[in-house]
């Protein structure tokens, strides 16, 4: 067991080189990859099962706790990472296959690693889990009716189909998973040691996948803008994450777990429902914005945690009341 906890860390610590190789690996042999693709929808639930695993009555009391912030933090995420993605679509006019992948992402909930990097970065880690929990919980509601308000004019966008799949793939697997942790407790603590490895090869297996399936159009002319509009999206949620919580008040903790909760996307399930109800290319933004927002997020998380070490040496007498 210390084998696959020490494996399932040091996957994690360079997460985003894994994905990196074996995207490369994907798109020059691509057959290596292609078996991936009607799992892809059964990884995310893995996924989704080994976060309802960590989850505990604490992070559920936190929302009830303080209400106001978790409600701010929540809106935040539904309204700026949605309109960043139609904003982009339009300034670039992306064709609609495109259109909607990136659309897909920005209505997706908060992604798992966000809790993680706001940890790194020394926020507010309780705030940051129950943002991330309620935009996961009211995904199946969130996710299809933000998606037809945005898309619904220029392609059809099966409402009924995507709530369904929402509950199926990402609801009910989490749900699973905190009874689970409820019910056995102590006697599952040893397997849940294995859940971050096991999450990390999910994710790489179907960036993976979805990679293979389009390495013919990967850097094609009408696929290689994806690249900066990805990366414009993320530092874009970030950006107006943290300006917005700031805007409304909160202090520096709050806003960092604000900040990551916002501009980091749950894109595997975005990659999912791409692959399902439109079209492969549709699954490339999900794809490229799982690997960049590791990146992003770590190297932010860093500069965060190293500014805070600063801010304590230079005022040893007053560590407590450190805010940034």
């Amino acid at each position: 067991m210390k084998f696959i906890v020490s494996a399932g860390h040091f996957l994690g610590k360079y997460f985003a080189l894994f994905v990196l190789a074996a995207a490369a690996v994907s798109y020059f042999q691509p057959s290596l990859a292609l078996w991936v693709l009607p799992y892809v929808s059964y990884l995310l639930g893995i996924i989704m099962f080994g976060m309802g695993m960590t989850l505990k009555k604490s992070d559920f009391a936190a929302v009830f706790k303080r209400p106001k912030d978790v409600i701010i933090g929540v809106c935040a995420h539904y309204l700026i990472m949605p309109l960043i993605a139609f904003l982009l679509c339009f300034v670039f006019r992306l064709p609609a296959p495109v259109a909607v992948g990136v659309l897909l992402v920005g209505c997706c909930p908060s992604g798992t690693a966000s809790n993680v990097m706001c940890y790194l970065a020394k926020g507010d880690v309780a705030l940051g889990v129950s943002i991330g929990a309620v935009s996961t919980f009211i995904a199946p509601i969130m996710l299809p009716f933000i998606l037809w308000v945005l898309a619904g004019r220029f392609i059809h966008i099966p409402v009924a189909s995507l709530f369904l799949s929402v509950i199926e793939i990402v609801i009910l697997p989490i749900i699973l998973g905190v009874l689970v942790n409820t019910l056995f407790g102590n006697k599952v603590e040893k397997a849940k040691e294995a859940l971050p490895m096991v999450s990390t090869i999910s994710i790489i297996l179907i960036a993976s996948g979805v990679v293979a399936a389009n390495s013919g159009r990967l850097f094609a002319a009408d696929t290689l803008l994806i690249i900066p509009i990805v990366i414009l999206h993320n530092l874009l949620g970030y950006l107006l994450g943290f300006l917005f919580s700031r805007l409304l008040g909160m202090n520096y903790e709050k806003s960092r777990a604000i900040t990551f909760e916002v501009g980091m996307q749950n894109s595997g399930l975005g990659v999912t429902l791409a692959t399902a109800f439109f079209s492969p290319v549709a699954a490339i933004p999900g794809t490229l914005f799982s690997v960049w927002h590791n990146i992003s997020g770590s190297s932010l998380a860093a500069y965060w945690a190293s500014k805070t070490e600063r801010r304590k040496a230079d005022h040893p007498v007053k560590k407590s009341l450190v805010s940034e």
